[in-house]
């Protein structure tokens, strides 16, 4: 009995010291974040959204996460992207001047706010997301629901002046069948939708709308530096 008791704890202890070991790898190893600029009004953009989930899966416990922006400026050509906002063109606007673009437009990915192309592009996503990542700024994020609002919470220990907080509202996963425009008859799956976000800067408080099942929603953050667009962190939370 005591020489199994003792496996058992050593057993035990192996595991969470391999657990650790894991989490620092992970962390020296670096991350990237993939925002997609996409919409179900745009015939380009559900191959985009495919390999969004396929980097996902293929990348799964490496530090890299995926992001999707459903921009509104498709609404006017026959179907209405009910995940599409104003603030998410806004954002992709930003990134086109940073990035001295002509315009706008979709299927575009972003990766670490530094580098941007076309969204449907497996060989130069990957490539990228190995080129890019980077060490991680910590970050404390937690986040709670009461009433059917969302009261996020963070803190990061060495924010400079010329950063801001980006506070999003994700939701994991989403099916539309889409009955007109240019993706009319298909059924579109869309995973990591950014529902809505804030910008924010020493605040607290923040608080958002729960449009859904608590379980099918997670809160994230972006530490970005306003001049040059790098994302230099990044957190994400479930919703207690």
């Amino acid at each position: 009995m005591m020489i199994k008791l003792l496996l058992s704890v050593s057993l035990l202890t192996c595991t969470v010291a391999d657990k650790k070991e894991a989490k620092i790898k992970n962390e020296m190893e670096g991350f990237a974040v993939i925002e997609l600029f996409t919409s179900e009004g745009c015939s380009s953009c559900p191959s985009a959204d495919k390999l969004l989930e396929t980097i996902d899966k293929e990348y799964a416990g490496k530090n890299v996460l995926v992001l999707s922006y459903h921009v509104d400026y498709w609404n006017k050509l026959g179907w209405k992207d009910e995940f599409s906002n104003a603030e998410n063109t806004a954002r992709q606007n930003y990134y086109a001047n940073h990035f001295r673009l002509n315009s706008i437009y979709t299927p575009q990915a972003v990766v670490n706010g530094t580098t941007e192309f076309v969204g449907s592009d497996r060989n130069k996503m990957t490539k990228t997301i190995e080129q890019s990542k980077k060490i991680n700024k910590t970050i404390t994020l937690s986040a709670s629901v009461d009433n059917n609002k969302v009261m996020v919470d963070y803190k990061v220990n060495d924010q400079s002046g010329g950063e801001s907080m980006l506070i999003a509202l994700v939701q994991k996963q989403a099916t539309t069948e889409v009955k007109r425009g240019e993706n009319g008859g298909r059924k579109l799956h869309h995973i990591n939708i950014v529902r809505e976000f804030q910008l924010v800067k020493n605040k607290s408080n923040i608080e958002f709308e729960l449009p859904g099942e608590k379980n099918n929603f997670f809160i994230v953050a972006l530490l970005q530096n306003e001049g040059t667009g790098s994302i230099d962190g990044y957190s994400q939370t479930a919703i207690k």
